[in-house]
């Protein structure tokens, strides 16, 4: 594509064939008119339907969409993981799929990238897009979560962002971590900001997750950041005689 790509976007996919072709005209409709040289990574994650022949079909019209396929069901992290690697361009966002993420947020996501290291959303709304019990759930997991890894963050659920493609370098990630994004970055010492976006209802197929599915597993992930967070290495040096490096005669 020549020069570097002012824009990535990353989309994890596992079985979303009805969800894609009115999510990537929804990112052309909201791109276009920006002027951005971006493209678009679709990453499927061992779909069971036509989501990978779907993409393929985007390519053979655009050359700016990406296919990357894994070869198993790897999970989103692992999916997210993937498609951060292959990017390009000189800013990221990360958005689901499901077209529950609203792709006419994304200019103003990338309008704080200016001050901001990056930027992590918030659902807005979530009356009109899940049901009562996950918003219940999904409180209850926001108080646990911040009471364990002291922070207030306002919906660790959301995985819509955007960043600085230097926050990915040293970003590695293991399962289940993509809930914890924002978290690894500011303990990099990157600026990390949460802002609302819009929430809307799935549309086609159903979810990948469930309170049974996600709770004692996002409650180890927890812990183990936690464990990170309260061992990781904090000094400053104050002097260094001798340090640099001398010529000699």
């Amino acid at each position: 594509m020549g020069r570097e790509l002012d824009l990535s976007v990353v989309i994890p996919v596992y079985d979303e064939e009805g969800s894609l072709p009115p999510l990537w005209s929804e990112i052309r409709e909201v791109l276009e008119p920006t002027g951005l040289r971006y493209e678009v990574i679709f990453v499927d994650d061992g779909s069971r339907d036509r989501s990978a022949d779907i993409v393929r079909g985007f390519r053979e019209q655009d050359q700016r969409v990406r296919l990357v396929r894994l070869k198993v069901n790897a999970g989103e992290t692992a999916a997210t993981d993937a498609g951060l690697k292959a990017a390009l361009g000189r800013h990221v966002v990360v958005m689901d799929a499901d077209l529950q993420n609203d792709p006419r947020d994304i200019p103003a996501m990338l309008a704080q990238l200016g001050r901001w290291d990056a930027v992590t959303g918030y659902r807005v709304d979530r009356a009109a897009g899940d049901s009562w019990i996950r918003r219940i759930s999904s409180r209850i997991a926001n108080r646990v979560r911040n009471r364990l890894s002291d922070e207030a963050v306002q919906d660790s659920g959301c995985t819509f962002r955007a960043f600085r493609r230097e926050c990915l370098r040293e970003l590695v990630l293991y399962h289940g971590f993509h809930r914890f994004v924002p978290t690894l970055l500011t303990m990099q010492g990157f600026r990390v900001l949460e802002m609302p976006v819009n929430h809307r209802p799935r549309r086609f197929g159903r979810s990948k997750y469930g309170i049974g599915n996600r709770a004692a597993r996002a409650f180890v992930d927890l812990l183990v950041v936690r464990w990170m967070k309260d061992r990781r290495l904090r000094y400053e040096i104050v002097e260094d005689v001798g340090g640099e490096p001398t010529t000699a005669r």
